[in-house]
């Protein structure tokens, strides 16, 4: 049996998805997809129909494709521009579908194409010894760009799997005779604004030709193996692993219950693919083993000299393989004793207090924020403040203008509120949970001027008063507290014991509520906006939770260096 072909998407996915993918129904039931990735779906499907919408218009000789074949017969006619473009190269067992092909020149009797993909995320970053060229979807020529000095692509999965893609087309477009032989292809992001990238520059070395032919090799022979098992059965081809991409896919269900089921090693968040060969050829299989490690020695590994004839230990032959292994063990560690672990001595632990203490969080939507959400706490009285919860929130159109006027009716009620705390002798301090978010958030709001607004300068004085009067709880836990994994409220504030009312707590999900709150039938809308509100409260409440727990219970909690 020949198994489908390999498609674009697929050239870096882990290899075991790939196999279950095509030996369905007989390996395994799919996840459900959640709420959330419906929605990043349904936007990425939004954004590319807009922008290929866009492209017709400007250039009204475009023509869409209809198949593989229809493709490949536009690219013979020399078409300029052919959107939604799909070829096969069944020989080689690929198959590529992007946005469009760009017609870039000719060879001879033969049109040249570049590859284009549309995608609804940032995919550039600061970077001063970078440069990138900038097109235009008016002129889509790659020799008509402008050069950004100081930018370069974002090192992130995501992007690298944009790159990839584009390198699968041009490989297939090799295969058919009319690729770009400079080897260009462009990536249109979240802000319309189109960069062509030369595919096979080394400074893309883990997303360049390069990079996909290895990729592409390696998944040709699973794809072999995997023909070979339909014909003679046996032993499956692949088998699980756990790795980022494990918390989307719809396989994540059933292989997390083979991992768990054998402790694999490699269910220790966040290793690497060459980290857990490396465990496993040490002799290192599961989390337990891991966490029977010792990480005082894995530490200094890589700064000890051994002299000849030293008995070598497992932590001095990995911790000289890969950095912070320590890290690794400290983490099967806290699964082992199924608990957070302390980092540092009980009395080097805790949060500040203060007389008056204010928990903030808030909620925002498409880059902009429509609520900010505190809830004061009073240990020792202040006339005119009551406790409790208090809202500031736009649930009209958002705009620059709007959430600036919903940030400076917060600013001005957290200013007369430290001003009250001033004036009759008590001490103020505020907690956020992740600051960037916030401070983020605060800055953006005050870009836009409005009369009698915070400016630059009053955030400032606040965020850098000594002693702080602004306290970001995830600094703090993450010098204290040692999870086996993630570092977020959520798991901080349930390993303190905090629970939210919410089945389905998540900032993302909160934006799927946002859209219900704010189009949806005014009765159902009125429903959505109070989980909301509900929502962002237990935030509040749970950094306070978290808070109280790094003050008392905490400091009772095993350090990571006691031995198992």
């Amino acid at each position: 049996m020949v198994t489908s072909l390999l498609r674009g998407a697929e050239i870096d996915a882990c290899v075991h998805k790939i196999t279950l993918a095509r030996a369905e129904p007989s390996r395994a039931h799919r996840t459900p997809v959640t709420p959330e990735i419906e929605r990043r779906r349904h936007e990425a499907d939004h954004h590319r129909r807009d922008v290929l919408e866009r492209l017709a218009a400007l250039h009204p000789h475009a023509v869409t494709a209809t198949d593989h074949h229809h493709t490949a017969h536009l690219i013979d006619d020399g078409v300029e521009l052919i959107l939604n473009a799909r070829l096969a190269d069944v020989e080689a067992r690929r198959t590529v579908a992007v946005q469009a092909f760009v017609r870039v020149g000719r060879v001879d009797d033969r049109f040249t194409y570049a590859p284009l993909v549309i995608k609804n995320h940032e995919v550039t970053e600061a970077a001063s010894t970078r440069q990138l060229f900038e097109g235009s979807l008016e002129h889509l020529v790659p020799s008509d760009v402008m050069v950004r000095g100081g930018l370069g692509l974002r090192a992130t999965a995501t992007v690298r799997r944009d790159v990839l893609l584009l390198d699968g087309a041009t490989r297939i477009l090799q295969a058919f005779g009319a690729a770009d032989p400079s080897t260009r292809g462009a990536l249109i992001d979240r802000n319309l604004r189109l960069w062509w990238l030369e595919l096979a520059s080394p400074t893309y070395s883990r997303s360049n030709l390069s990079a996909y032919d290895a990729y592409y090799r390696e998944r040709v022979d699973v794809l072999e193996a995997l023909d070979e098992w339909f014909d003679l059965g046996g032993p499956f081809p692949t088998s699980p692993y756990w790795h980022r991409d494990c918390v989307t896919c719809e396989f994540s269900e059933h292989c997390q219950a083979e991992l768990e089921a054998v402790d694999d090693v490699s269910l220790t968040r966040f290793t690497s693919l060459e980290q857990q060969f490396a465990l496993r050829d040490n002799g290192v299989r599961t989390r337990t083993e891991l966490a029977h490690l010792d990480p005082i020695r894995a530490q200094s590994a890589r700064s000890k000299s051994l002299a000849s004839g030293t008995v070598v230990a497992v932590e001095d032959r990995l911790g000289r393989k890969f950095d912070r292994l320590d890290e690794l063990i400290y983490r099967a560690r806290s699964h082992v004793r199924d608990s957070a672990l302390r980092i540092l001595e009980p009395a080097q632990m805790g949060c500040p207090t203060a007389d008056v203490e204010v928990d903030v969080d808030m909620e925002s939507y498409d880059d902009a924020t429509y609520l900010w959400g505190a809830s004061v706490t009073m240990n020792r009285p202040l006339d005119g403040v009551a406790e409790g919860y208090v809202t500031f929130v736009e649930w009209g159109e958002l705009t620059p203008q709007s959430e600036a006027r919903n940030f400076c009716a917060f600013w001005g009620w957290l200013t007369d509120l430290r001003e009250r705390c001033r004036v009759q002798g008590r001490t103020f301090c505020a907690y956020c949970f992740w600051a960037q978010a916030e401070d983020g958030a605060m800055n953006r709001a005050v870009a836009t001027a409005i009369d009698g607004g915070p400016t630059v300068r009053d955030l400032d004085n606040f965020r850098q008063q000594s002693p702080p009067a602004w306290i970001d709880l995830h600094d703090l836990a993450k010098d204290q507290i040692q999870t086996e994994g993630p570092l977020g409220l959520k798991q901080l504030a349930a390993s303190a014991g905090f629970e939210w009312r919410d089945v389905n707590p998540s900032g993302e999900a909160s934006m799927l509520w946002y859209e219900v709150a704010t189009r949806g039938d005014e009765a159902v809308a009125a429903l959505s906006r109070q989980r909301i509100l509900d929502y962002n409260e237990d935030d509040c409440r749970a950094t306070k939770a978290l808070r109280d727990w790094l003050n008392g219970p905490a400091k009772a909690l095993a350090h990571r260096d006691d031995p198992l």
